[in-house]
């Protein structure tokens, strides 16, 4: 009765498939990244523009998830801003990117993932680049069939998966819509979010998985301030991972 809703829910789990058949390596790749940094009490950082920025927010401050991940937010990328085309013209300003670089307490041993489905835009590439060049270790989330097929935005002539030590594919579509609908030339039913979601979360849990079987007693995972004792769990926890964690409470 319903079709073109389940176009899309059968979809996302054709894809969901292929990222599990397919990027099983660079997933464990980065949560061995992951794991080292939270065992050696470096710190993770994550950064996306525009809806890309969706899974930094997916990844900060949350019951379940890393204290130890910092959100990168640039002023003018996040979708709160009108006129909403404010945050294209910001993700492809040349240079916007290294001054974030700079204003981000990246040290070497720490590591970063970036997202960003095109890989095109100077934003993403110049925090890649300048991450690596201190020794940070760079984890891209994008559409390798996608990137491969447009033209850098940045000076360099080279997209964000070229400056990522690891990097893991989402396997949509180009331009992200998903679903064909019969007299419309243009997809509907972007799949880089839920995708991307999924991605992230499958390295926190395997992270944390890793670090209990290495004999970490307490990962620095956030517990529901709505649990009795939460509240006094998380302030230890942060107590403890201080160093690496450079977001205000």
């Amino acid at each position: 009765m319903y079709p073109y809703m389940f176009d899309y829910i059968n979809g996302i789990r054709k894809l969901l498939d292929q990222v599990e058949n397919e990027e099983q390596a660079a997933i464990f790749e980065a949560v061995d990244v992951f794991a080292a940094a939270v065992e050696t009490k470096q710190s993770i950082f994550v950064f996306g523009a525009g809806h890309a920025g969706l899974l930094t927010q997916e990844l900060y401050y949350r019951a379940g998830g890393l204290m130890t991940i910092n959100p990168i937010f640039g002023e003018g990328l996040m979708l709160d801003v009108e006129p909403i085309t404010h945050t294209s013209q910001m993700e492809r300003l040349v240079g916007y990117g290294t001054t974030l670089a700079k204003r981000t307490p990246f040290k070497k041993g720490d590591c970063l993932l970036v997202h960003s489905v095109s890989g095109r835009n100077p934003v993403t590439i110049e925090l890649a680049m300048e991450a690596q060049k201190i020794g940070v270790t760079t984890i891209g989330i994008t559409n390798l069939a996608y990137s491969r097929t447009v033209e850098s935005r940045h000076p360099s002539g080279k997209n964000m998966f070229e400056y990522c030590d690891i990097v893991i594919d989402n396997h949509g579509d180009k331009g992200d819509g998903m679903c064909e609908i019969d007299g419309l030339d243009q997809r509907v039913g972007p799949s880089s979010t839920v995708i991307g979601a999924t991605i992230v979360n499958t390295i926190l849990v395997e992270t944390v998985k890793k670090l209990k079987a290495n004999g970490m007693e307490k990962p620095p995972i956030f517990y529901s301030a709505n649990l009795d004792g939460g509240d006094e769990i998380n302030q230890q926890l942060i107590k403890d991972y201080s160093d690496s964690i450079h977001y205000k409470f």
